[in-house]
């Protein structure tokens, strides 16, 4: 369909703009529908019109209209959009999901959280759960595939997507038009096969983790690191141990070329800026560009506000494969209140083990990928199925950047097999590298977390090498658990 939405000019003029419009939008057998002036869409008598929510109530525009009309109305809220498809509207315009020139009066922006909590609202019910949606507010070539992936529920998802400048300030408005028609259509590149759930969970780690550890070895993936200055060495340390290709690189400019390269890419903001953000956005549409994997590593998230700011950016600016890190950075990025870090130490927890479980599968449902929350307990999950992993030794948690080489570690296996589950291969990186730390700990020549740093790559080395022979006994040490929610607290 097309809008035509015009705010300054005279009532005649605007008559005279629609006319010719509708001319050519009939002779395309296209819908013409008028923003908020229904009195120009009875002058010119068009297919309808699209009023938000200061504007006539749809009652009065569907008497004046008649039944045939199509009338749209915009929704900000799931109140706003179960109150207008009830009423009748064909369709609503769900936004502003992001900040826009083009929308001044906006409410609030409501992101792609917002529209799926819409969804899941208008969902609920048979009355509602019919009504067309659209949504609106900032969305282009570039986000439209991820808006439409991530906030899509089981029950129900947008019809389409309503845009604005991503045609009409486009050099050519045709082509511009035809490759959104063909994304819309189209599952993002980020997408990839294995998405089925996972059954014989001890089978599958038996099977399935030593293939991906083989992968790794064999295929030296590169492994993009946009990590804070602290731990740059050790983690290419790690990255190569495990058998990646590292490259540690901050400099967005150099993202798109290493992104066609077919590796993965960390982001850590444990040093972030407002220049280095800004990197992180640019690589971070690079390789949802391409498909290839994204992880996030949100260090000190609920810190400052100048953190929490940066999180709500990254997480509007782009879709992660996985989201990893402690109990408040985690919340941090579900975006619950009241979180606060002393620097990037998670601090002492009053959550229980099923609260953390709830809330680690709720934004892996919410966001449509893998969250880890790390601890004494790691919990890892697919929004489906949600994983207790009880591996590791505390000197990890003595030594700089542990948690920073471990979203490296997982960065590389995510890259292999692509067609495989994600949360297994998410699995397979968090066991070699914990069990890599609890045999170094176990070495006659570890005294403290000094001697352990070495120790420690050398596992990570051995891990790998053992498994390219077929030996894979370090495996047996693995102690992971399917989480059932309603019953953790009592596991």
């Amino acid at each position: 369909m097309v809008q035509l939405r015009e705010k300054t000019a005279e009532t005649a003029d605007f008559i005279s703009i629609a006319r010719k419009i509708h001319v050519i939008t009939k002779t395309a057998g296209i819908p013409l529908l008028i923003n908020d002036r229904i009195d120009v869409a009875l002058a010119i008598g068009c297919e309808g019109v699209h009023i938000g929510q200061d504007d006539m109530p749809l009652s009065t525009a569907r008497q004046l209209l008649g039944p045939e009309a199509i009338i749209g109305v915009t929704a900000n809220s799931a109140e706003e959009a179960i109150t207008a498809a009830k009423a009748g509207a064909d369709y609503l315009g769900i936004g502003t999901v992001f900040a826009t020139l083009t929308k001044e009066n906006t409410k609030s922006i409501i992101g792609v959280s917002g529209l799926r909590d819409i969804l899941q609202s208008l969902a609920a019910s048979s009355e509602t759960a019919s009504v067309k949606t659209v949504c609106i507010g900032g969305i282009n070539a570039s986000n439209c595939q991820r808006v439409l992936y991530q906030s899509a529920t089981p029950s129900k998802k947008l019809d389409g997507v309503a845009v604005v400048s991503a045609i009409v300030a486009a050099a050519n408005a045709s082509e511009a038009t035809s490759s959104l028609r063909k994304l819309i259509a189209s599952e993002p590149p980020f997408v990839n096969a294995g998405r089925k759930r996972l059954e014989q969970l001890p089978k599958r780690i038996e099977l399935d983790v030593p293939t991906h550890v083989k992968a790794v070895a064999e295929t030296n993936p590169l492994c993009h690191n946009m990590t804070n200055l602290v731990v740059q060495n050790f983690a290419a340390n790690v990255a190569l141990c495990v058998g990646a290709s590292p490259i540690m690189s901050n400099n967005g400019l150099e993202a798109s070329d290493l992104a066609n390269l077919g590796g993965a890419l960390v982001v850590n903001m444990g040093t972030v800026t407002p220049e280095g953000l800004s990197n992180y956005l640019q690589a971070l549409r690079a390789y949802n560009a391409v498909g290839g994997p994204v992880i996030l590593d949100p260090v000190g998230a609920g810190a400052t506000q100048q953190r929490r700011d940066a999180v709500r950016q990254l997480m509007a600016g782009g879709y992660f494969d996985v989201i990893k890190g402690n109990e408040n950075e985690i919340r941090t990025c579900a975006g619950m209140s009241g979180v606060q870090q002393r620097g990037v130490d998670s601090g002492a927890s009053t959550a229980t083990m099923k609260e953390k479980a709830e809330l680690v599968k709720t934004l892996a449902a919410r966001e449509r990928n893998i969250v880890l929350m790390t601890g004494e307990v790691d919990l890892v999950s697919d929004g489906h199925m949600t994983l207790a992993v009880s591996n590791g030794h505390k000197y990890l948690g003595n030594i700089t950047g542990s948690g920073c080489t471990l979203g490296t570690t997982i960065a590389s296996f995510l890259v292999v097999n692509r067609e495989d589950q994600k949360l297994l291969k998410v699995l397979a990186g968090i066991l070699v590298y914990e069990i890599a730390a609890e045999r170094a700990a176990e070495r006659a020549d570890v005294k403290g977390p000094g001697t352990f740093v070495p120790a420690f790559l050398d596992e990570l080395y051995r891990i790998r090498e053992e498994t390219k022979t077929g030996d894979t006994e370090w495996l047996t040490r693995a102690r992971v658990e399917s989480v059932d929610a309603e019953k953790i607290g009592a596991t």
